[in-house]
């Protein structure tokens, strides 16, 4: 088969397009034959050498597919040659074959088009664990989402409505904060323009946000508290703004608020297909009737990984971007 290869970290153009060995699937593995794969920030990390896979994972990037079942290993049930199913992976996805946990398979949503399905693992587990299983967000909360435009904002926003929560956005454009309002977004702030901070509490009347979902770390962690509501939860899952940061304990014990991180990739399987499964039960209902969808930007040949990692870099896209083989 062949994969996108990384044989020295540095710049897009260290992503190779060659023939690499066919991968045999595990016990409890599936094999499934990519149609696509999506692209997402971690991909990126890899190739500039700062996000290693996990123990036993695929070197080649890729954090979630579509495509169908070509064969089984050992121990699998529930699923059977030909299925047409969507996966989250801890890599491997930017390839024409990968095995997949089968804890990690899920179906394509009724009504949707196998290589739109791609763009759905790897948002939704990050989004459903984060804002509902680890932060709880509730029905007339208000949710903030750093990032609004982005494949994680973009599904961020939609499920916080779904659920009847108030969404707050950061964006870096008028474009794009257009796209999140009309995705339902009901307080849209221009981080080039404006302080997030100052305008959350005109809005809500100096109460701030219950939850936010953060991709800055660092950069935005003293905001972030000074926005939060009191009994509000932080969730960072992002360094895009730096590792290390100071923070006032006494503004956090004031709040009686929380600080919660986490990540996704190197959890132990029974925790994805825990997390998998929540997905299905809660999210997949929502896509299928048409109050969630995928937002795709564009797709690109999966050979042109490069070309995708620039535009992604360049943070000019809304949603996800898509590869195909």
């Amino acid at each position: 088969m062949h994969a996108i290869t990384i044989n020295e970290p540095g710049g897009p153009e260290a992503l190779v397009w060659a023939e690499v060995p066919d991968p045999v699937p595990g016990e409890g593995e599936v094999l499934v034959e990519v149609v696509a794969g999506a692209v997402n920030r971690a991909d990126v990390m890899q190739r500039q050498g700062f996000y290693d896979p996990p123990p036993g994972a695929s070197s080649y990037p890729g954090l979630e597919c579509s495509g169908r079942i070509v064969a089984l290993g050992p121990g699998v049930a529930g699923w059977a040659v030909g299925d047409e199913v969507c996966a989250l992976l801890a890599g491997g996805g930017y390839a024409e074959k990968v095995c997949v946990p089968a804890g990690q398979l899920l179906p394509v949503p009724d009504g949707m088009d196998l290589v739109t399905a791609a763009a759905l693992p790897e948002v939704t587990a990050t989004v459903w664990s984060n804002v509902f299983m680890v932060a709880h967000l509730r029905p007339g909360e208000t949710l903030l989402v750093h990032g609004g435009g982005s494949g994680i904002g973009t599904m961020a926003v939609q499920l916080a409505k779904a659920v009847g929560a108030r969404v707050a956005v950061t964006a870096g454009s008028q474009e794009k904060l257009e796209r999140c309002r009309e995705l339902g977004a009901d307080i849209l702030i221009d981080y080039r323009r404006q302080d997030f901070v100052e305008e959350l509490g005109k809005v809500t009347g100096g109460v701030g946000a219950d939850v936010i979902l953060d991709i800055l770390g660092a950069k935005y962690l003293a905001r972030n508290v000074s926005a939060l509501a009191v009994n509000g939860r932080l969730v960072v899952i992002g360094l895009q703004g730096g590792r290390k940061a100071e923070l006032d304990l006494g503004t956090l014990l004031t709040k009686r608020a929380a600080v919660l991180a986490t990540s996704l990739r190197a959890r132990p399987l029974q925790e994805k297909a825990a997390i998998v499964a929540a997905v299905r039960e809660h999210v997949w209902p929502l896509i299928a009737g048409g109050r969630v969808r995928a937002v795709v930007d564009r797709t690109l040949p999966m050979r042109d990984a490069a070309e995708a990692h620039r535009i992604l870099e360049e943070s000019s896209h809304v949603g996800k971007i898509l590869l195909t083989t």
